[in-house]
C-alpha cells in the first residue's frame, strides 16, 4: 500500500510514466486540490500524484459544479501541471461536449496543458435522461483514446467513468457494463462515483480485471486498507478536500455574523504556519 511519495519530477514524459508505475501494483491515494496552493501542500505532504477536482475548482470561481468553461477548465489545469511536479489526472467532467470528434479534440487540448491523465465521463447533466446511451458513451472514450495515440500525447492516460451512482441510475450490473466497456475502448483506468459496498466494489474490481479501478472516498465508508484489500488501485477524494476547507470556512464565518465571536478563528491553522509552506 503507497499512501505517499518522496520523489518529485520535473519531465513531463517522467511524470507520466511515473503515473502509469503507480496504476500497475498496490494501492496509492490521488487527493484532489482546488488551486494550486492547495496543490502544492498536497504534494509537500507526499502524495504521488493528484487530480483536479471540477467542483472544487468551481467553487473557487463562485459558480456551480459543471457550469466552468473549458478555456477555464484549461487555464487551471496548465496552472496544476505548471506548478507542482507530480502528475495531475485532470476531472475532465464530460469532455465538454457531446459528440465523440468534440470529446477527442478536446481531450487533445487538455493533455497539451501537462497532465498525465484525464477521465470522461458518461453522465449528461439531464436528470430525466442521466447518461449517455450506451453505444455513444463508449464510442465516447474510444475517440479520446484513439486521438492522444495519433497525438504527441499517446502517452496521457483516460480514466473512464460511469456516474449511475450520482446520478440516479444506481444499478451495478449495468455500471460493470459500461466500465467493461470502457475498458476495452482504450480507457487505463475505471472509476464509478457514488459507490459505498465494499462488495459492489469488489465486484467491478473483479469484473474489469486487470483495468485498475479508482474508487472516490468522499466520505468516510471506508479506509485505505479496506480498499487496498480488495486490490482498489487508486482513490481519489473528488471535491470532499474542498468541502471541508469550505466547511470550516463557513463555520467560522456564521459564527461571526450569527454570534459576534471568533472561537473559529481561534482555532485556525497561523499566517506564519501557512508562509512557510509557500
Amino acid at each position: 500500500m503507497r499512501v505517499g511519495y518522496s520523489g518529485a519530477v520535473t519531465d513531463l514524459a517522467e511524470r507520466r510514466r511515473v503515473f502509469r508505475r503507480l496504476h500497475e501494483r498496490g494501492c496509492f491515494v490521488i487527493p484532489n486540490p482546488w488551486d494550486l496552493g492547495s496543490a502544492r501542500v498536497l504534494m509537500q505532504l507526499g502524495f504521488p500524484a493528484l487530480a483536479s477536482t471540477s467542483g472544487g475548482f468551481a467553487w473557487s470561481l463562485g459558480q456551480q459544479d459543471n457550469r466552468v468553461s473549458l478555456g477555464d477548465v484549461l487555464g487551471h489545469l496548465r496552472r496544476l501541471a505548471d506548478g507542482v511536479s507530480v502528475p495531475i489526472n485532470a476531472d475532465f467532467e464530460k469532455g465538454f461536449a457531446v459528440e465523440p470528434d468534440a470529446v477527442a479534440r478536446h481531450a487533445v487540448r487538455a493533455a497539451e496543458t501537462g497532465i498525465a491523465g484525464l477521465s470522461i465521463e458518461d453522465s449528461t447533466g439531464d436528470a430525466a435522461d442521466s447518461l449517455f446511451e450506451f453505444t455513444l458513451a463508449v464510442e465516447r472514450i474510444r475517440a479520446a483514446r484513439q486521438a492522444l495515440d495519433e497525438s504527441p500525447h499517446r502517452d496521457a492516460m483516460v480514466v473512464g467513468r460511469s456516474e449511475g451512482f450520482i446520478t440516479g441510475r444506481p444499478d451495478l450490473a449495468e455500471t460493470i457494463r459500461r466500465l467493461a466497456a470502457y475498458a476495452e475502448a482504450g480507457a487505463e483506468c475505471v472509476y464509478a462515483p457514488g459507490l459505498r459496498s465494499l462488495a459492489d466494489i469488489e465486484a467491478i474490481v473483479n469484473a474489469v480485471a486487470p483495468t485498475p479501478v479508482n474508487v472516490g472516498a468522499g466520505t468516510d465508508f471506508t479506509t485505505v486498507a479496506a480498499l487496498a484489500a480488495v486490490r482498489v488501485r487508486r482513490i481519489s477524494v473528488g471535491g470532499a478536500l474542498a468541502r471541508a476547507a469550505w466547511t470550516g470556512f463557513l463555520a467560522a464565518a456564521q459564527e461571526i455574523a450569527e454570534r459576534g465571536t471568533f472561537e473559529g478563528l481561534g482555532r485556525a491553522i497561523g499566517g506564519a504556519e501557512l508562509n512557510a509552506r509557500f
